[in-house]
């Protein structure tokens, strides 16, 4: 289960909506208890075609991804799917209690609420800052400032960490990442967490928040934070002790692996936790059914391949004792074979792991062996934001094409596309006749948004912009036409000054 993603898109449960009853029952449930707690109605324009957004704050947001991820959860189970654990990402936990059966779908969306209400009253003015790097030098990074508040909050994968701490210490630590030359992308995210900064929301959270009742539930929950399986814990501590904890989404995903899981689903829009998945344990098997062109089609033939004795098979029938996203069998034990990760293309005949994420499959990550920290250095007394001279430090090495100068051969739309599908294409891996021009480089090629930073730089060095790697629009909605349009005007706004 997803956490803090982008708000879903209109209509993206229309279908969903019409099919199943089950799914038509838990949209109802949150749209009643967000009723009650004063909200507008949270399904009408998830299941409604169009394109409207009718934001109205952080509540919101948070109740339209839990109802995406709930009525995911409720096709694959309609669909013969059986979860052997259900994961989820920082507030996914609340998600990943209700489609256990933990909670009731009621007590979930308000202890959502509750959670985002005692945030948004503590007003911190932090920021989550991803790193393309290993934990043990994004925790490196985060030292060198020497800050309580900023710290390594989450382990995705080998190469993607995320730093929580103060605006002015994220930004500045920002800076030392691009000197140090590791690519770096601030988050999006309402309300910044995983900080020792959040203990008083957390005080508050308990004192003010609902209890609600813990129910026996149909399948084990995997905690990243807790680093175990949930028991009877109470579900506000729960939520309110993840606040200022590490999320180790990658000891986690590794540790399902190791117990046998075959296939982790993720119950969102697009692929998230699975590329951490594919990044963590390369060659494993993701599904995403809302990112294919026909979900339900792709979760009947998941389910077909596990029990019909398709290629994915588990390794073993003993259950993961921690995880980061719904893992589900569908099917008895059988064969050894790949585990997918979120996407809900394939999933292995015997379990899958069922993850909430967003982003499409991203090309294999390898292992990072780990190099010495950099030396501590301690901030300037009277400073706020303390200076930082960094140590030499090893950089986990990003894999580059070769940057040249500009083409001689002019700067036309033409000649410009032909040198960033070349560009592109090397570093990624890809025949450069295959990047479309108008491909998504993130939403049809998988290309994470840090390696877009990467890629834009690479791009603002070849043709001399500097100002090209601030354009964030063309990380948001990215293609190479957009990409290729915005660097020929630069160079003709450039030539003409």
């Amino acid at each position: 289960m997803p956490g803090t993603v982008a708000a879903p898109r209109g209509g993206i449960l229309s279908d969903l909506h019409n099919r199943y009853e089950a799914v038509r029952e838990a949209l109802s449930r949150i749209n009643k208890a967000a009723q009650e707690m004063g909200l507008p109605n949270i399904s009408a324009r998830l299941v409604e075609q169009n394109e409207t957004s009718d934001r109205r704050g952080p509540e919101v947001q948070y109740l339209e991804i839990f109802a995406v991820s709930i009525a995911t959860h409720h096709m694959l189970i309609a669909e013969g799917a059986k979860p052997i654990a259900i994961v989820g990402q920082s507030i996914g936990e609340l998600w990943a209690l209700a489609a256990a059966g933990h909670l009731s779908v009621e007590d979930a969306a308000r202890l959502a609420v509750a959670r985002s209400q005692v945030l948004t009253r503590q007003s911190w003015g932090g920021k989550m800052l991803a790193v393309g790097v290993d934990g043990r030098r994004a925790e490196s990074l985060a030292e060198l400032i020497n800050h309580p508040h900023l710290v390594l909050a989450c382990e995705n994968a080998p190469r993607q960490s995320v730093i929580s701490g103060p605006e002015a210490l994220i930004e500045h630590v920002e800076r030392v990442a691009d000197a140090l030359g590791w690519p770096s992308l601030q988050l999006d995210v309402p309300h910044p967490t995983h900080t020792p900064a959040m203990a008083q929301a957390a005080r508050d959270l308990r004192e003010s928040a609902p209890r609600v009742p813990y129910g026996a539930g149909r399948w084990r929950v995997c905690s990243p934070w807790l680093g175990r399986d949930v028991g009877d814990d109470d579900p506000v501590d729960l939520v309110a002790g993840a606040l200022t904890s590490r999320v180790r989404m990658l000891h986690t995903i590794r540790e399902l692996h190791a117990a046998g899981a075959d296939a982790f689903v993720e119950c969102g829009e697009w692929p998230v936790v699975t590329k951490f998945v594919e990044a963590s344990i390369p060659g494993v098997q993701c599904v995403v059914p809302l990112s294919e062109r026909d979900p339900v089609e792709a979760v009947r033939a998941l389910v077909a391949d596990s029990t019909g004795g398709g290629p994915f098979r588990s390794r073993s029938s003993a259950p993961s004792s921690n995880g980061h996203g719904p893992v589900v069998r569908v099917s008895e034990p059988t064969p050894a074979g790949p585990v997918a990760t979120l996407p809900v293309t394939e999933l292995p005949p015997v379990r899958a792991a069922v993850s909430a994420v967003s982003a499409p499959p991203a090309a294999p990550v390898s292992y990072v062996a780990p190099v010495p920290s950099p030396a501590p250095v301690a901030p300037a007394p009277a400073a706020p934001v303390a200076p930082v001279a960094a140590a030499p430090v090893a950089a986990a090495p990003v894999a580059a094409a070769p940057v040249a100068s500009p083409s001689s051969a002019g700067l036309d739309y033409e000649t410009v596309l032909a040198e960033l599908r070349t560009l592109y294409g090397d570093f990624l891996g890809y025949p450069p006749d295959l990047l479309g021009e108008d491909d998504g480089l993130e939403a049809e090629l998988g290309v994470e948004s840090l390696k877009q930073v990467a890629l834009l730089g690479m791009v603002s060095d070849r043709y001399e912009l500097p100002d090209l790697r601030a354009n964030s629009s063309l990380l948001t909605v990215g293609t190479l036409r957009r990409i290729a349009e915005a660097v020929v005007q630069a160079r003709a706004g450039a030539a003409g000054r």
